[in-house]
């Protein structure tokens, strides 16, 4: 690339983040107001995305094929780069042409790694060099959404109703990390997971239509806690420092918020497979990139109070 076209690309990215970070008119004190909305294409049914604050870049998971099939063993699936106003730098990444990756889902970035989840199995990759290692779960039907905590990596399983732990989780040169269930047949159902303030896991259920589930929480002790009532087929997790609960519904099709106050609180609704997102704090507010992975689009919503 020529140093002149490159230097406009630049700018051009400049220019569309500066819009992105740009209220277009007042929020109410204390409440979650979007002040842009936007929608950008280009993905093959994109199921997570991840910010990487050292790169400022995102990350986002494609099942890749011309058919919706979660749980099939195709190697079709890739890790795409993406800039922050939504276009796809480089549309496989990760993993190298020698790697196969069938239908990953969940992202969890730190620091040069990032962890990613594939049907019976979870990836580390350096974002460095590229190097990627897959390290299956014996037992696992449905590899969902990764964590990290501490030195733990934790996995949601939620077909089986399973939680797993993985130590160390930086397992890139590990021979053999332990693998211990942390949580299993509790009628959760866990889909996305988040750190808790205070300690332990912010749990989505996700079983059906006609069988919603709540927002959990997992305390250190292994302790489960019902936070909300049954509210969805609950997808993507956030906490927001005021501990505001940001999550994602494909009952409803929405993004929403969530407080033991309020309940749940629509933001921005139109999905038709609301999967799991990320929170990217900006200006006066708060960047959240949703991925649609019916519709093959992610949606770029601004919020600020």
């Amino acid at each position: 690339m020529n140093k002149v076209l490159k230097a406009a690309l630049i700018v051009a990215a400049g220019m569309a983040v500066a819009q992105l970070m740009t209220p277009a008119f007042a929020a109410d004190a204390g409440k979650l107001r979007v002040i842009y909305d936007q929608t950008r294409t280009g993905f093959a049914f994109p199921e997570s995305i991840v910010y990487d604050p050292g790169q400022k870049v995102f990350y986002v998971s494609n099942f890749g094929g011309s058919e919706l099939k979660p749980a099939e063993k195709d190697g079709m699936g890739r890790i795409s780069k993406v800039s922050l106003d939504g276009q796809v730098i480089e549309s496989r990444f990760l993993p190298d042409p020698g790697d196969v990756m069938n239908k990953p889902k969940g992202l969890w970035v730190k620091g040069n790694r990032l962890w990613v989840t594939d049907i019976d199995s979870v990836w580390v990759f350096d974002l460095k060099t590229q190097k990627g290692k897959k390290l299956p779960i014996p037992g696992i039907v449905f590899a969902n959404d990764p964590a990290l905590i501490g030195n733990a990596l934790y996995v949601s399983d939620s077909r089986a109703d399973t939680i797993y732990k993985v130590e160390p989780a930086d397992f890139l040169n590990t021979k053999e990390p332990k693998i211990t269930k942390v949580l299993t047949g509790k009628s959760v159902d866990p889909n996305g997971l988040w750190p808790a303030k205070g300690g332990g896991l912010l749990i989505a259920g996700f079983k059906s239509d006609k069988d919603p589930r709540a927002i959990f929480s997992l305390s250190p002790k292994g302790e489960v806690k019902k936070l909300s009532k049954e509210i969805g087929r609950l997808d993507g997790l956030y906490q927001m420092p005021d501990g505001t609960i940001l999550a994602t519904d494909w009952n409803s099709g929405s993004l929403f918020s969530w407080t033991e106050k309020d309940g749940m609180q629509t933001i921005a609704s139109g999905f038709r497979g609301p999967a799991d997102f990320c929170v990217v704090p900006m200006g006066n507010g708060y960047l959240v990139a949703v991925p649609d992975l019916v519709k093959s689009e992610l949606r770029l919503i601004k919020l600020a109070k």
